[in-house]
């Protein structure tokens, strides 16, 4: 049967789950009650408070003692996302859903985050017509604005959240006949990461890998872009990585706009899906209009690629550093990986002629992780063209193809 899991704080918002839960059961779809409430152990829980806190290896009494409220609600947040992810893992819901205001929102989101990427949830928060990025973070969270409080039912909560009932209960049956639909005809899916000043070769990459067999999809290196990659990747649903752009790595180290964080190119390895990985615009560094690059960075080699964004090229010294943090994060992968080197640049603008053209940089880079993966399995391919010639993005990707059969045929 159709189940929706309802995640709240049963303490305070009681009569409007028991509502939710009566509307979705008039619907005809079964529900879980996961109660997350601080100082509840609400009858119509599914799962205690005391509970939701020892999944998080957390001692529930004391932290009630000391009535430390954050300290409560990330414990709650954490054992949330534990008990939603197993329900989820295991079949035995079909849909997330849950309502609250600030507080209860911020337990609700690393549930939220934890399940798949096509896992139907749908947040109802008076939090949603702000800035909601805490909430859904890189996943596909539905966030519907509950307009008037959290706060017992009324003529407008119940037009909402009949609403909302009625989405997470159409999400959910779409969901499960999907899962048991015959999937054997659809196209393994694969990532390829771009940016502006390395689309020739992305393009080549996809287009090769199209012609393989696969369905390709494309993520913009902005921090968005490589977070949303790693997500689908941590939700089983990409079969290998055509990581060509790892520029966001040097917004990380340097301070730019663009950075996706310092776990960035960690997921694919973690889960063992087969990675091929080059240095695509890592020469680069991304701020925004020119009068926005910090003060400190006057002296260094800056290139206005369009009004609103400015580049900023990269030291032999960072170069160096960002080898090494490459070599790290490959030799951690627990599958297969390979890394391409482009020696005659790595974007459009680090070829002959060109503002960042920095020969002694790139090879700071080049060296690095020529001693850093001396000793791992990872396969290193020099070839003697820039990032952006044609051939490049064409090896990349029979690479890739070559590692995910041998994956295939092989189980490893």
């Amino acid at each position: 049967m159709t189940t929706v899991a309802l995640l709240g704080t049963l303490d305070t918002k009681g009569d409007e789950f028991r509502w939710l839960s009566d509307r979705l059961r008039d619907d005809g779809v079964d529900v879980v009650l996961i109660d997350v409430g601080s100082f509840s152990t609400s009858p119509l829980a599914d799962v205690t408070s005391d509970q939701v806190i020892a999944a998080a290896g957390a001692d529930a009494s004391q932290l009630r003692r000391r009535r430390d409220r954050g300290e409560m609600m990330a414990v709650m947040g954490h054992g949330a996302a534990a008990i939603v992810g197993d329900l989820a893992d295991s079949g035995r819901i079909h849909g997330f859903m849950s309502i609250g205001g600030s507080g209860g929102s911020s337990v609700a989101a690393p549930a939220m985050q934890a399940v798949p990427v096509g896992f139907p949830k749908l947040l109802v928060s008076t939090m949603a017509s702000g800035d909601v990025k805490p909430y859904v973070g890189e996943s596909d969270v539905a966030i519907m604005y509950s307009v008037v409080d959290v706060a017992g039912i009324n003529s407008i909560s119940t037009m909402v959240l009949g609403n909302a009932a009625a989405a997470i209960t159409g999400m959910a049956r779409s969901y499960e006949a999907r899962l048991a639909a015959d999937e054997a005809d659809h196209k393994p899916l694969v990532g390829v990461t771009m940016f502006g000043l390395t689309t020739p070769a992305a393009d080549e990459a996809r287009r090769t890998l199209s012609e393989l067999g696969y369905e390709v999809l494309v993520f913009h290196a902005t921090g968005a872009g490589g977070l949303a990659m790693e997500k689908l990747v941590d939700s089983d649903l990409l079969a290998g990585v055509c990581d060509l752009t790892t520029t966001e790595l040097a917004d990380d180290l340097v301070g730019g706009v663009l950075t996706a964080g310092p776990h960035r190119m960690e997921a694919a390895g973690a889960r063992g899906v087969p990675q091929v990985v080059s240095v695509g615009a890592l020469d680069m560094v991304n701020f925004g209009p020119r009068e926005t690059v910090p003060e400190k960075f006057d002296s260094r080699n800056l290139y206005v690629h369009n009004p609103t964004v400015t580049l900023m090229r990269t030291t032999p010294e960072e170069m160096a550093e960002l080898g090494h943090r490459i070599a790290r994060k490959l030799r951690a992968a627990r599958g297969p990986a390979q890394l391409f080197i482009p020696l005659r640049g790595v974007s459009g603008i680090d070829i002959d002629g060109q503002p960042f053209r920095d020969g002694q940089a790139d090879e700071a880079l080049f060296a690095a992780l020529r001693e850093g993966l001396a000793e791992s399995p990872v396969v290193i391919t020099e070839i003697d063209l820039a990032v952006n010639d044609p051939g490049f993005g064409r090896a990349m990707a029979e690479a890739l193809d070559t590692e995910i059969s041998h994956r295939q045929i092989t189980g490893n």
